[in-house]
């Protein structure tokens, strides 16, 4: 009992877990698995679950899969999602497995299965999870210097007069990108 209430804490603090009532049975770094009990809101005129309740299901799952992934300090956000959606989304309840396809430095990609109480395939989820890793502050370079190094040396570029514009110029001293194929100076 005491597993399953840590389980349920990792979308204790989600409101939109929350709020669809998405219970999260297994998570590990390879796999994460929940369900979904179907509720009168989750249902569209037709009287089937709407496809957007189910990609919402499916995406919570791909990025708490990331999160178990991520270095100490990172965070995640959703890329890009694709679903194909294979037969309608019917109660009493939806379940659903998300595995990693590809865990980078940089992103993951998660695929998750929703299925219908029997079993059958609702829909197939793909989505790619960047990962967003903590800034770091960085001292400037002249902070460190002592007071003597910061003072000004003369450029080595020669200065323009004042409302010129020169062409910028390729290695042998001709006209190079946008300039001069136009032909402006």
């Amino acid at each position: 009992m005491k597993r399953r209430a840590q389980l349920q804490d990792v979308f204790a603090h989600h409101p939109i877990a929350r709020t669809l009532g998405v219970q999260l049975q297994r998570i590990t770094k390879k796999e994460v698995r929940a369900e979904l009990p179907v509720k009168p809101q989750h249902m569209n005129r037709g009287g089937r679950v709407a496809g957007g309740i189910i990609m919402t299901f499916a995406d919570l799952l791909g990025a708490r899969g990331a999160v178990a992934n991520l270095p100490p300090g990172a965070g995640t956000t959703t890329l890009e999602s694709k679903t194909n959606f294979f037969a309608a989304g019917e109660g009493p309840l939806l379940t659903a497995v998300s595995i990693p396809l590809h865990i980078g430095r940089t992103t993951m990609v998660w695929q998750t299965t929703v299925r219908n109480a029997d079993g059958r395939m609702v829909a197939v989820v793909t989505q790619t999870q960047m990962v967003l890793l903590p800034r770091v502050t960085q001292v400037p370079q002249d902070a460190a210097e002592p007071p003597a190094a910061k003072r000004s040396a003369p450029s080595a570029r020669p200065a323009r007069a004042s409302g010129t514009s020169a062409a910028p110029k390729d290695r042998t001293g001709r006209p190079s990108g946008s300039h001069a194929r136009s032909g402006r100076p």
